[in-house]
């Protein structure tokens, strides 16, 4: 299912395990463009979507029109949703990262492929469009920015370029501000590389503007507490930072260690949820040739304890299926 050309990533997969039914209510925390809301729908299931792009809104529009007594939808981000007051949900879904929507609208300013503002705002209402913050952002803010959420080799180089370039309108458009990166790049460094040399740096100063990370960590609990017993919670993520933290809060709420520093005994663990998915889901290998952006999602799923004090059984059905990638 398609909205105006929008492919929803791991369609099957979500509809499996959320396994939408007439009468169940579910959350859509990341609306887009729309299409995995449209397949709950059309499944009969009410939906909650919420999205902070002013541009969602019209998409949404189209969706109330063809389903209004089971849609609703709200200008939200998702990392405010502790003012969301409805609850008692039978799953809530999360799709991160950026869409392809904004990806494609060149004046939204996340691409370097077309010159446009560099803005890479997820709500051009809010913050500072980042060409802005490249300019006043800190030298912790820019290496955090570069190095941490970029995950750059070459984060020095770049870093010092950004604050060699302040003041001369280099950083306010998305051409200038990519070939600066370029320029800063080491000619080892673009040797051999399969993607642009400006590609990881470019998605850090996104997450920065947008503060992705501290908006995935704010809203998961939410999230989960607004589960009914036995409801269910799922979250695509793309990029190695979202999925770490998608990873620690599932393997938290699941009672299992965190990480290889967590030596919490396990009897003195609290469990309130079970993993559906033990390993996170990958597209298939016909999904990937069909829309290549999909090619870095991972799914993961959990389902909520029906009671604090006793755990239930898994019993959806898991995807066996050749992956075009080994999963971590």
């Amino acid at each position: 299912m398609t909205t105006d050309g929008h492919v929803p990533v791991m369609l099957s997969e979500v509809l499996e395990y959320l396994a939408p039914q007439a009468g169940q209510r579910i959350l859509d925390c990341t609306f887009g463009g729309g299409g995995h809301t449209k397949a709950i729908l059309a499944a009969g299931a009410h939906v909650t979507a919420i999205d902070r792009d002013p541009a969602a809104r019209l998409r949404a529009a189209q969706v109330a029109f063809e389903f209004p007594a089971t849609f609703r939808f709200i200008d939200l981000s998702f990392g405010n949703l502790a003012v969301l007051p409805e609850r008692n949900f039978n799953g809530v879904l999360f799709d991160l990262g950026v869409s392809s929507f904004q990806l494609d609208e060149a004046e939204r300013g996340f691409s370097f492929r077309q010159d446009a503002t560099a803005d890479m705002r997820f709500d051009p209402r809010n913050g500072s469009p980042a060409g802005r913050w490249l300019e006043i952002a800190s030298c912790d803010a820019l290496v955090r920015a570069i190095r941490g959420y970029g995950e750059e080799y070459h984060w020095r180089r770049i870093v010092n370029a950004i604050k060699a370039a302040r003041g001369t309108g280099v950083l306010e458009r998305t051409a200038t501000l990519a070939q600066l990166i370029v320029d800063a790049v080491p000619a080892v460094g673009k040797r051999g590389n399969r993607i642009h040399p400006a590609t990881r740096a470019f998605q850090g100063i996104r997450i920065a503007v947008n503060d992705e990370i501290g908006a995935i960590e704010n809203a998961l609990p939410e999230a989960f507490a607004r589960l009914v017993p036995g409801g269910v919670l799922m979250v695509i993520s793309f990029h190695s930072l979202e999925s770490r933290s998608v990873k620690q809060f599932f393997r938290r709420q699941c009672g299992q260690a965190v990480d290889a520093s967590d030596a919490m005994p396990q009897q003195l663990r609290p469990k309130f949820a079970e993993p559906l998915t033990r390993k996170p889901l990958v597209p298939s290998c016909t999904e990937i040739a069909r829309n290549p952006r999909s090619r870095s999602a991972k799914l993961r799923v959990l389902r909520k304890h029906w009671n604090n004090n006793a755990s239930t059984p898994t019993s959806s059905s898991h995807f066996r299926r050749q992956s075009c990638f080994t999963q971590p």
